[in-house]
């Protein structure tokens, strides 16, 4: 009976069919894709002049470069950072842990702030987590400091930690170097806070603050101690929720480090509650580290660590070369998943096949 009502092919009717609208739009902007082609390539002079005139296109596009994995990249890259290298080593470097939800991104706001309203130029380095799942990161600190994301003198850089030790990305020091020629003064990097590997952080920075929360249970069940040696200040944050409580713990942090041998640099880490919600211990938090670097550049070991780290980066890219190139190699392409599926197969143990892989790359590099 409805089918004598609605005529679906009457094209008075609500029900008609309407035919399509030519084919589906591609996917891919070609006009898009042709000006990309188009643009022209900025040369090494442009990046350096560009970063040495604080100019922050400039420099995020060359820490755009410095991220990438293409050699091409790699190579301009690497000429942008010795070409800045003498312009770079005069901030104070500044890393900051703590677990998540302790309230990192909204301290390093509070006392990023505090910073640039009194003069001074603020790079922070917040490296995300990268998902091994899906190898993607949100990249979303600068929605959680939306104050300084705003500010003309604070620079925000959202980089994935690519599943690097620590969650803190393999070209973070490099990102400082620029960071420092581009006339940054003060550099935070902000790691994922995932424990003992955070190494990694305390290995690029000056200062290393730990924060920490006063009502997650035994506040000294949970953390651990390598993290604690190395920590120079830990801050009880969220303090306004429970007062007496965060400085029980500040206390109890307090006597667990006293029991620590004395730091090379004759430094006693210091600990105090903070809470960036009021802004209370901020200040603190700024005078410790003020604090930290007069007493240390006075003894030299300020210099000295610097210097120490610089020896580190050697090293760490002298392996990273070494391993990348010898996964690259043709030798080692073509003869890796065989050798593995041996190993699984129990026809080679898995330090046969590692020597074997290793002495024919060799090999294959005098011929």
């Amino acid at each position: 009976m409805y089918d004598k009502i609605i005529d679906k092919n009457n094209p008075d009717s609500a029900l008609s069919v309407q035919e399509a609208i030519g084919k589906k739009p591609s996917d891919i902007n070609t006009q898009y894709v042709a000006k990309l082609k188009k643009r022209r390539e900025i040369s090494v002079d442009e990046y350096v002049n560009g970063i040495l005139n604080s100019d922050r296109v400039m420099l995020s596009q060359a820490i755009t470069l410095v991220e990438s994995s293409l050699a091409a990249h790699q190579q301009k890259a690497q000429q942008i950072i010795e070409r800045c290298l003498p312009y770079a080593g005069k901030s104070i470097r500044v890393g900051i842990t703590g677990v998540p939800g302790v309230g990192k991104s909204t301290t390093i706001e509070a006392l990023g702030v505090k910073l640039t309203r009194s003069g001074h130029k603020l790079a922070v380095l917040a490296i995300d987590p990268t998902s091994e799942k899906t190898k993607g990161s949100i990249l979303g600190d600068k929605t959680r400091m939306e104050e300084l994301a705003t500010d003309p003198n604070a620079f925000i850089r959202p980089s994935p930690s690519a599943g690097s030790l620590g969650g803190v990305a393999r070209k973070t020091r490099e990102i400082i170097i620029l960071c420092e020629a581009a006339g940054f003064d003060t550099v935070f990097v902000e790691t994922v806070g995932v424990g003992q590997s955070e190494v990694v952080a305390h290995s690029m920075v000056d200062f290393f603050l730990l924060l920490q929360l006063a009502n997650a249970g035994d506040e000294l069940q949970g953390i651990k101690r390598g993290i604690m040696e190395m920590a120079d200040a830990i801050s009880i944050n969220k303090a306004e929720l429970d007062p007496n409580r965060a400085e029980l713990a500040a206390t109890q942090y307090r006597s667990a480090l006293s029991l620590f041998p004395q730091n090379e640099n004759g430094w006693k880490p210091v600990v105090f509650t903070s809470s960036a919600y009021t802004g209370s211990g901020i200040d603190k938090m700024w005078d410790t580290i003020m604090e930290y670097v007069a007493q240390t550049k006075a003894n030299g070991h300020f210099y000295k660590k610097r210097n120490e780290q610089n020896l580190r980066i050697l090293s760490e890219s002298i392996n990273s070369t070494l391993t990348e190139r010898f996964y690259n190699s043709e030798f080692v392409e073509s003869r890796l998943e065989q050798l593995k599926q041996d190993v699984l197969d129990d026809k080679i143990s898995a330090y046969i096949a590692a020597q074997r892989l290793i002495e024919g790359y060799f090999d294959n590099l005098t011929k």
